[in-house]
């Protein structure tokens, strides 16, 4: 897939991937998601972002979990 809305620059927010090369993070963006934030209390509290930003940060950051394993400790 390819992302045209994240950008990774690195004299930007030290490399992060970026959302259209703003200094907004597709990990804070994904956090707001996470906190339970609607799509719409998002694009208010960032008012630089449409709908399709959060729809590839989402994308972006299920692709890169995709990519590499990371640690899961096992239940107990």
């Amino acid at each position: 897939m390819r992302f045209d809305r994240i950008a990774t620059d690195p004299g930007v927010m030290g490399g992060l991937p970026c959302i259209r090369g703003l200094r907004i993070p597709v990990a804070t963006v994904v956090d707001m998601v996470a906190d339970g934030m609607t799509a719409d209390e998002i694009l208010a509290a960032l008012p630089d972002l449409v709908q399709e930003d959060i729809e590839q940060a989402l994308r972006y950051a299920a692709e890169s979990v995709r990519e590499r394993e990371l640690p899961i400790r096992a239940a107990s």
